[in-house]
């Protein structure tokens, strides 16, 4: 059996972790709001009309923060028609998803349905169709407490206290002709630059994120990114960065090495923000929200993206498979490892939509990409050990050899814990794993975490809802080392007691 050994160093740390990292997102789109999170006359919903078996899922994630309301759905969308009494908002055709959207949900339902969840709002503005004024407006609404036009508006409607939105989006993805407003990036550079003044201006303390790259497959990647970065780099706080990860030859072992593509997306950020940071002399720093990220590939193309005008259709509700859990499982390896570029990711979506768990009128499904993102999100805290792993390699299609394990770790110093989240991404071999710390002796570890299976494509569905679920793994501790075995497509994760 191949043997691999990862060894980790207290001294060597890429920093604290930042929870954030943990985000979700939510978007009018599809079923991930109406019949998702939000189902009013339910016998499952709450007196606000929110799912309670939902809110149940949701809260093991931990997400800290989840972005609202898009997505491509923000570009053209009026935030006034999403608040005020129900029954007197207008009922508006959606560009994006060609849906029809009724904006019985709005930005005060939200905040309470955050407020349920134990999570904080991270909201987007619409520099799509939208203004700078209409964006301030909306801090003021959101943030400002009493006094003003839009704050008594908010106490009117029913929230007396502020609703204290910390984190905003300038835009979505304007860089792609699909966006609604879609210009060069000289001119969104001017609109986010304009917005994210004004906003500020109404409540200093927040933070702003300006639209990266829609990804790096766009024929501008990093071209758009200088431009716009470079112009606002005085007034915001990070750039976007989003990936869909796809499968679409049906290649499980290239599929599997897609850590591989996350990391150089990521190292290619950070060489960006060193080189603005250079260019403009600057001593302030900007971060990388890696604020839409997830598989989505099974479900694209029109027949899946517009919803023919009708409300809540079926759209892109992605099923999920083994290998597609180890995928996500890379993406917070990678966010792991570069804590100190990486502060904030939102997975998307959270409910229906290309998501961890799926609605029907009668209960809630739990998706294979659910079982990591909650282990993660429950152990990853303290400092990033920077892991140096020794192993074997194994052959990934066009990717050529990749090293079979992909590894993240945490380490809480007060009381020398350290957790392992490690990846076999081989689809062939078991792997002998020793864990080794340096300086300190491994002396007790408890039952390993374990989600694998044979068969790449399996996947839980409602006949079989529990068809991959998490189990234990033995751990061995001797002579101050732990040990592990790895099996082929697993994720594991590990909690060593050291001293």
């Amino acid at each position: 059996m191949p043997k691999a050994t990862i060894t980790l160093d207290p001294d060597r740390t890429a920093g604290k972790i930042d929870r954030r990292i943990f985000n979700g997102f939510l978007e009018h789109l599809g079923r991930a709001v109406y019949e998702g999170i939000y189902d009013p006359g339910n016998p499952l919903s709450d007196g606000h009309g929110f799912r309670r078996d939902v809110l149940e899922v949701m809260r093991p994630m931990r997400m800290p923060y989840v972005r609202y309301p898009g997505g491509n759905f923000v570009s053209n969308y009026d935030w006034k028609d999403g608040i005020g009494p129900a029954d007197q908002r207008p009922v508006r055709a959606d560009f994006a998803w060609q849906t029809s959207e009724p904006n019985t949900f709005g930005t005060d339902e939200f905040m309470d349905w955050c407020e349920a969840a134990g999570t904080a709002p991270m909201m987007a503005v619409n520099l799509g169709t939208g203004t700078a004024k209409s964006a301030a407006e909306l801090v003021e609404y959101c943030n400002h407490s009493s006094g003003t036009y839009w704050s008594d508006l908010r106490r009117s409607n029913g929230h007396a206290d502020p609703h204290d939105v910390k984190i905003w989006c300038l835009g979505n993805e304007m860089d792609g002709p699909w966006q609604a407003g879609h210009v060069p990036a000289a001119e969104y550079a001017l609109r986010a630059e304009q917005a994210g003044k004004l906003m500020k201006g109404v409540d200093p303390t927040i933070e702003t994120i300006i639209a990266g790259s829609s990804g790096n497959h766009m024929p501008e990647y990093m071209e758009w990114d200088r431009t716009a970065l470079e112009y606002t780099w005085d007034h915001v706080d990070y750039i976007s960065a989003h990936r869909y990860s796809r499968n679409d030859q049906d290649d499980t072992p290239w599929f599997l090495a897609e850590g591989v593509e996350i990391d150089r997306i990521i190292q290619d950020y950070r060489s960006l923000l060193g080189y603005v940071r250079a260019v403009k002399k600057s001593s302030k720093q900007v971060y990388l929200s890696f604020d839409e990220w997830n598989v989505w590939y099974k479900v694209r193309g029109t027949q899946h993206q517009k919803g023919n005008w009708v409300e809540a259709p079926h759209l892109i509700e992605e099923v999920y498979n083994l290998e597609d859990a180890l995928v996500v499982a890379q993406y917070l390896n990678s966010f792991i490892r570069n804590t100190d570029v990486v502060k904030i990711a939102c997975l998307a979506q959270i409910v229906n939509v290309i998501a961890p768990v799926l609605t029907n009128k009668d209960g809630v499904l739990i998706q294979s990409i659910y079982h990591p993102f909650v282990r993660y999100s429950e152990l990853a805290s303290g400092d990033s050990l920077t892991p140096v792993v020794t192993g074997p390699m194994y052959l990934a299609g066009d990717r050529g050899e990749v090293a079979a394990l992909d590894v993240s770790t945490s380490y809480d110093g007060s009381n020398g814990q350290v957790t392992v989240f490690a990846v076999n991404r081989d689809s062939e071999n078991s792997i002998t794993t020793t864990l080794n710390v340096i300086g300190r002796t491994v002396f007790a570890a408890g039952d390993g975490w374990l989600l694998t299976g044979d068969d790449p494509n399996a996947h839980n569905d409602w006949d079989a809802p529990e068809r991959l679920t998490p189990a234990t793994c033995d751990v061995s501790v001797e002579d101050g080392v732990a040990r592990v075995v790895m099996p082929p497509m697993s994720i594991v994760t590990v909690t060593l007691e050291t001293r």
